[in-house]
């Protein structure tokens, strides 16, 4: 494929830091008629990067918080859209929303599907060992992530990689891939395909705050993948000693270190990088300086 953005106007669904990334892209190679997100949270003090994406490009914002909030507003909308674009969006779109657009909607998945159908593909790739990922395009269906491909193509994980730094790659990959394969999808001249070998689907779940919690009775390698994984949030929390930290950063070992936990399967998550409760991430050697007695 050798076409590069197009000239026709989408209608952009998403909500997360994720989607504002991709609009931000989006926005130099393919026109936005409007974007579909959910509204500021109430107290919400903060920035809400997809609204903010959106007022800094004066966009015509739509926003909802559910699924049938989403129907009884885009129902009474008017749209020249032939298609839509969704990425993080959040909300389930039912196929009421789906035939509003002639062409459907395209969803950009952080995955190569069908593997890792579902919520936080990147995160779970990481904790799950995988050695690759992708980013599929996908017509959007009635099931999960079950739709139609229109492509998909393959990233390897690096071995010391974080979800935000695999997230950030992952964002330019599907940016690529939209500007290649939309515009002969749009001109008729790229067919859909089913996904490859439904019956191997896998299902990747929603992150939650229990997730951090670090399981030392784990194997070390699984420890250290999730910490990697957990980045960011839900992050990656234990006790030392009387100490409530988040673990950053950390290695296998077969031997002790400075800092480190013996696992379940007899192993040490050796402790590179590590941020106490109401302080900034410090390397170990400056963590034992400071609370070396409380251990």
């Amino acid at each position: 494929m050798s076409r590069s953005g197009t000239n026709e106007s989408t209608i952009f669904f998403g909500s997360g830091p994720v989607a504002a990334q991709s609009l931000e892209l989006l926005l130099a190679h393919t026109p936005i008629e409007a974007v579909v997100t959910k509204p500021r949270p109430l107290h919400h003090k903060g920035s809400v990067p997809v609204l903010d994406v959106a007022k800094n490009h004066g966009l015509r914002v739509i926003e909802a918080s559910t699924k049938k909030e989403l129907e009884t507003v885009l129902q009474a909308q008017r749209f020249s859209s032939r298609y839509a674009i969704l990425i993080d969006f959040g909300i389930i779109v039912s196929k009421t929303i789906i035939d509003i657009f002639p062409l459907g909607i395209i969803n950009s998945h952080f995955s190569l599907l069908p593997h890792l159908r579902g919520a936080d593909p990147i995160t779970w790739a990481i904790a799950n060992g995988d050695d690759k990922t992708g980013v599929s395009l996908m017509l959007i269906d009635e099931g999960m992530d079950t739709g139609k491909l229109l492509t998909s193509r393959t990233l390897p994980i690096k071995p010391d990689e974080t979800t935000p730094e695999l997230t950030s790659r992952l964002i330019q990959l599907s940016d690529k891939l939209l500007q290649e394969y939309v515009p002969p999808y749009l001109a008729g001249e790229l067919q859909p395909k089913n996904q490859p070998h439904p019956d191997r689907a896998t299902y990747s779940r929603k992150l939650t705050k229990a997730d951090s919690l670090i399981d030392v009775t784990e194997a070390a390698d699984v420890v250290e993948r999730r910490i990697r994984a957990f980045s960011g949030w839900p992050g990656s929390r234990m006790t030392l000693g009387s100490v409530d930290v988040i673990i950053t950063k950390a290695h296998v070992s077969e031997t002790e270190t400075d800092l480190s936990i013996r696992c379940g399967d007899g192993n040490y998550l050796a402790i590179d990088m590590l941020k106490p409760a109401g302080k900034k991430e410090m390397p170990v050697r400056a963590f034992l300086a400071g609370y070396k007695h409380k251990l």
